[in-house]
């Protein structure tokens, strides 16, 4: 699903809303719309994800995903027996139901790997992430000489592909 038509419709939108108060007005929406395409995308991403979940919900033995090609989102869905149940997540310390959203960025490789497990397992890569890093908080690591858990070793930096 290419979603530049959407993006496109809401920032004609808002340059139109700017035009009648001049050139100086219809440039900062022009600048402002570009700026927004991120987080416009963003939110179409997260209202599919939503939307494929729910659905999801309602079909036995059938799962809506959305899969991430570039820039565009496609629409899978799985018919079938489960494989098998998925493993229990491990309990956060203080989960209060709240979600909070973080931007991950991943090499195409490792991305394309963590698709395959999470649609192996008939989850979403977003399910099969938090389950990932719930296991690794919550258990599965070792502890290290300070007390706190870990993997042994400890990596710090900043990165730029």
């Amino acid at each position: 699903m290419d979603l530049n038509p959407y993006l496109e419709t809401l920032r004609r939108d808002l340059e139109a809303s700017a035009a009648p108060g001049g050139e100086d007005i219809s440039r900062a929406a022009a600048l402002l719309s570009g700026s927004l395409e991120a987080a416009a995308r963003l939110s179409l991403l997260e209202a599919l994800s939503d939307a494929a979940a729910e659905i999801t919900t309602k079909l036995d033995n059938t799962s809506v995903e959305v899969r991430l090609r570039g820039r565009s989102a496609d629409l899978v869905v799985t018919e079938g027996a489960p494989a098998a149940p998925p493993p229990p997540q491990p309990a956060a310390d203080a989960d209060t139901g709240d979600v909070a959203r973080i931007t991950l960025r991943l090499p195409e490789g490792l991305k394309s790997a963590v698709e395959q497990a999470a649609s192996a397992e008939g989850i979403s890569v977003n399910a099969w992430l938090v389950r990932a890093i719930g296991t690794a908080v919550h258990g599965g690591g070792s502890t290290s000489g300070t007390g706190r858990r870990g993997f042994g070793k400890r990596l710090t930096g900043f990165a730029q592909a």
